[in-house]
Order: C-alpha cells, then structure tokens, then sequence
C-alpha cells in the first residue's frame, strides 16, 4: 500500500493534487488543517472491509458510513456545549425582582486555568467545524465525480451536451436548466437544436431600442467595461440618424483623470451640448437645463463597489426626480466572478437592462451572457470594435447565441472540470443533476 501527504491552500485543491499523483482510484484516510491550508493523506490501494456485492462503489460506501458516524458524533457535541453555555449566559438575563431578591456576594473570580480552559475549549470547537467543513467538501467532490461518471455510462448524450455547454462557458446551474427541457429528446442533432433555441429565447432584448424611447440613459459599471467609449457610439448615432439639437451629455465622472476632457472633446465634435456634474451637486439641478432634450446620455464614475462615491452616485441616479433608465455595460472579456460583482454593486441604481461590451476581443460568451439570463438583464446593445458608431449593433438572442456557439473552446473540458462542476450542483441537493 502506497501512502502519500497531500498540502494544498483549500480541499478542493488538494484532491486535485491527489488524483493527479495518485489517480482516482486513491483513498483518502485523513485530513487536518494545517498552517496555511490542509492536509489530505492519501492511500494507494487502501484495503476497505468488504461489503455486500449490491453496492456500487464499496470504498466510497465505508468512507461515506465513517464520516457519517463522525459527523453525529460531533454534531452531538457541538449541540451538548451550546446549550450548556446558552444555560450559563440565560443567568445573566434573569428577571431583575430576582435578583433583587437574592442578597449581593462578592464576584468570583475567574481562574487563570478556568480561563485557558475556555481557550482550548473554543479552539477545539473551531478545529472540530473546520474538519466537519473539510469532510463536507470531500463528500461533495467524490460524490460530484460519481456522478459524473454514472451520467457518462447511463446516459452519454447528456453528457455530451454537458461538455458542449461547457466549452461555451455557461454554468453549472444554467446547464441543467437548459439540458432538463431537452431531456426527453433522443436524437443528438435535434437535441442541440432546441437546447440552442431555449438559450436564445432565455435571452431577453429590448422591443424598442432605447435611443428611440428617449429620456435619460446612464450607463454605469466598474471601470475598464468601456462606458464612455459606447456612450461616444451612442451620441454619435442619434446625431447621425436625428441631428445635434436634440441630445445632450452629462458627466458625473470626477475622479478619472482626464475623463471631463474627454467627453468635452466628443462633445465638440459631434456640436452637443456637455454638463458637467461635481461631487456633491445635485444631479437633479443639474439635468433641470436640458428637460427639452429629447435624450440625455450620463457617463459615470467607475468606482470601487465599497467607494462611499458609489452610494452617492447610484443613489442619485435611483432618484424619481431623475428618471434614469440605468444600463449596467459589461465586458465580455470579463471573468464570471468580476461580472458577478460588477452587477450585485450597481444593481442598487435600478437596471433597465445591460450593454455587452469588447465582444471582438472575447473569447467566449457563456459568462457574460449567463449573468444576463439569470439577472433577467435585457441586452440593450453590442460593441464589437472601436469604430464609432459603426460598432454599435441592437442585438437579436438568436445572432447572440450563434456567436456564443463560434467562440466556443476548441478542446473538450477535463474529467477533472467535469466532477469539480458537479460538486457545485451536490451543494444544492434539491435539484436534480443530469
């Protein structure tokens, strides 16, 4: 029998590492945190007792019946100790007739060994949930890569649209979504077919575009998503379908150096009219003036999502007085937790809906657009290019997906991607996988 140590920053890294060296067929026979991260030990044809012939997996069965016995276990302790210290700390809310009642004694002191008791005790609690955390996720990982597995032996066109999807970045919660309206489609051309139609038709888009609505339009977002770049193609579009009179700009970007020079510049070339909005003035003062204007384009700050300035300013554009259909614009070269937190930062505003931005530069979809159908964001418009305003496209779903599907990867995901991903959807055990 082969037995290795294992270090790694979290648990998932670790049984990485150990199917890596050791395969999938290692076991694993202890874990603890250790400075730094975890330590996983890990055998190589580890001898488990044996089990009935019915069971599928017989090593997983008698790792699963350990940590489930050590799992009641201290389940049961952490419950024994909770309420015992919630019985201790209920005496220091008695009733205070109580406590009138009884006559005053000196306060004990605590002793130096009480105290470090406590100490030990808190650590030992802390330790113990770490290790019942780091279980859960083991569980979780082999039961992802079970999964996975049955779903290739039991049902392989499912699993290969799982990859297909895969390579066009959508998620995991997405995926299933998608894949349960095709389940009962037999035949794997038609099965793609109309999986790719239930994504275009999950993809929301504007009836009218909101140039030709009016009114005032902010775009806001981190910076680097490109905002006053498509708000240049944005004036520069109305100007060239509807003339100069009838649009003005409007910058509430103080910070950028050289963001107010840049927007007078565009609006001394395209001959519009261009506010300046400074830190602490009303915005709604400020729009006051341009109440003619047909539209009234805002560019914003780009700013920290734990910026002060940011409250500000989304809580400004949230005003009734203001009116503002708000546009979240979103990179698509972005990553999916960058997009994440770009949306739950700047939802506070109010969206009307989202710009996709950089999509020459993209090399997949899937994420920019996962956000937008799970957010229920309709897609206002497209940037592909820094021509302005020729690269300004009003998108239709079914165009989107067909990119989606070009970009996808050209190489199928690893086994290993696969399990991972699958272990997600087990921390969600409502919902059926596959």
């Amino acid at each position: 029998m082969q037995v290795k140590r294992f270090f790694a920053a979290d648990m998932r890294q670790a049984m990485k590492l150990v199917r890596d060296e050791l395969g999938a067929d290692a076991s694993i026979i202890a874990n603890r945190r250790v400075a730094g991260g975890v330590e996983l030990t890990a055998a190589l044809d580890y001898q488990v007792p044996a089990a009935p012939a019915r069971q599928a997996n017989p090593a997983l069965e008698a790792e699963l019946r350990k940590t489930q016995s050590r799992i009641a276990t201290a389940h049961a302790e952490l419950t024994t100790r909770v309420e015992a210290d919630s019985g201790q700390n209920g005496q220091l809310f008695a009733p205070a007739a109580a406590v009138a009642a009884k006559p005053l004694a000196p306060r004990p002191t605590l002793p130096r060994s009480a105290a470090a008791s406590a100490g030990a005790e808190h650590s030992a609690l802390d330790a113990m949930r770490f290790e019942l955390h780091g279980l859960r996720e083991l569980i979780e990982v082999q039961l992802g890569s079970i999964a996975w597995g049955q779903l290739q032996t039991r049902k392989p066109q499912q699993a290969n649209l799982w990859r297909r999807l895969q390579r066009m970045g959508l998620s995991a919660d997405l995926s299933r979504a998608l894949l349960e309206r095709v389940a009962k489609v037999t035949e794997p051309r038609q099965a793609w077919r109309m999986l790719l139609a239930h994504l275009a038709h999950a993809i929301r888009t504007p009836q009218v575009e909101p140039l030709e609505e009016g009114g005032v339009i902010a775009l806001v977002g981190p910076a680097g998503m490109g905002k006053t770049t498509t708000l240049a193609k944005l004036a520069a579009r109305y100007v060239l379908k509807y003339g100069a009179q009838n649009i003005a700009l409007v910058s509430m970007d103080s910070y950028r150096i050289g963001a107010q020079e840049q927007i007078k510049t565009l609006g001394r070339i395209l001959n519009v009219s261009v506010t300046q909005v400074d830190p602490g003035q009303s915005l709604t003062q400020a729009l006051a003036p341009l109440v003619r204007k047909r539209v009234v384009l805002v560019d914003t700050a780009g700013l920290p999502g734990s910026a002060p300035e940011l409250r500000m300013q989304l809580e400004a554009l949230a005003s009734r007085g203001v009116k503002a259909k708000n546009y979240l614009v979103l990179a698509a070269t972005s990553q999916s937790q960058v997009l994440k937190a770009a949306y739950h930062s700047y939802k506070r505003c109010g969206l009307s809906g989202c710009i996709l931005t950089k999509l020459d530069e993209a090399t997949s979809l899937g994420e920019v657009l996962g956000l937008a159908i799970s957010q229920h964001l309709p897609v206002a418009y497209l940037a592909d290019g820094p021509k302005i305003p020729d690269d300004l496209q009003v998108p239709r779903s079914h165009q989107l997906v067909s990119r989606a599907v070009s970009l996808q990867a050209p190489e199928e995901p690893s086994e290993d991607a696969m399990a991972d991903m699958f272990a997600d959807l087990y921390q969600h055990p409502s919902q059926r996988v596959g």
